[in-house]
């Protein structure tokens, strides 16, 4: 099982350069940034954390541009979006920068999506009912994988309709980067067995995820896939124990990413001994 870092992405903390340096040199496998293209001000979805909104959530810098960062100065770290909101972008656009990026990061990218958690802002960019948005996130995906693996592509649902356009070049990886679906929610897991390469449920217990982990394999046997065949990463909250860890990876899990909602995240300082804590259990964890 490997470790991968999840991190806020603002401007107060490392660099992603930075940052990227830090994760190799202590064996950790990926790094993982999250995005919000923009935020309304008029906001009546509560934050799911309770309280305010985060600070830091209003200073999240570009993702893509970040990874790459990374990926340039630590040449064998992995770099994931944890997640990307795909409903919020240009198709086309965010097509063209997943494939550059992992061309200009020889085949490293892991692709994380997700449909976000605040209603207005979807609303404030995307016509997509906040109740249709997993099925119009599975539609955008399936014109993704069109975009990145044909000559001349096309794609004609009920969300996305295009006539044959030329998108090139693709990705690296064949056939695409794995797209990894950020949810643990019926909803989520009903999708993400249909058309997910991995599943990234967040802020699960090693109890509460192994019963989880029943009845998605279950789901996806259910609709024709091998379960083996989907990947497993969880988002972890806080700052878990080491016996957890050893848990997950008992349960079969591929890695388990680090660092959200960790003790002193919204202090720079803290970084480098939350990675300090754990750098010791990358072997132990493989």
């Amino acid at each position: 099982m490997h470790l991968g870092f999840s991190a806020m992405n603002n401007p107060r903390g490392l660099t992603p350069a930075q940052l990227g340096k830090e994760l190799e040199s202590r064996g950790f496998e990926s790094l993982w940034i999250g995005e919000h293209p923009q935020i309304p001000v008029a906001r009546t979805t509560p934050y799911p954390g309770g309280g305010d909104l985060p600070e830091s959530y209003l200073d999240m810098m570009d993702p893509f541009l970040s990874l790459l960062s990374a990926a340039q100065a630590a040449p064998t770290l992995r770099v994931g979006t944890g997640v990307a909101l795909v409903l919020e972008h240009n198709l086309f656009d965010l097509a063209k920068s997943i494939a550059t990026l992992d061309r200009l990061t020889d085949g490293r990218v892991e692709f994380g999506v997700g449909v976000g958690w605040n209603v207005e802002e979807l609303a404030f960019v995307s016509q997509i009912p906040w109740a249709a948005r997993y099925r119009a996130l599975g539609e955008a995906i399936g014109a993704l994988r069109e975009l990145w693996t044909q000559e001349e592509s096309s794609f004609h649902g009920e969300f996305f309709n295009f006539d044959p356009v030329w998108c090139r070049p693709g990705p690296v990886q064949t056939p695409h980067p794995r797209v990894h679906l950020g949810a643990a929610g019926k909803l989520g897991t009903r999708e993400a067995v249909i058309w997910a390469d991995g599943w990234m449920p967040m802020d699960a217990s090693p109890e509460i995820l192994g019963r989880k982990l029943v009845r998605f394999r279950e789901a996806a046997d259910a609709a024709g896939r091998n379960p083996n065949d989907i990947v497993v990463s969880v988002v972890t909250m806080g700052d878990p124990e080491p016996d957890a860890l050893l848990a997950y990876r008992e349960l079969g899990v591929t890695r388990v990413i680090l660092g959200a909602g960790r003790q002193g995240e919204s202090d720079p300082a803290t970084t480098l001994p939350f990675l300090d804590r754990y750098a010791p259990l990358v072997d132990d964890l493989r």
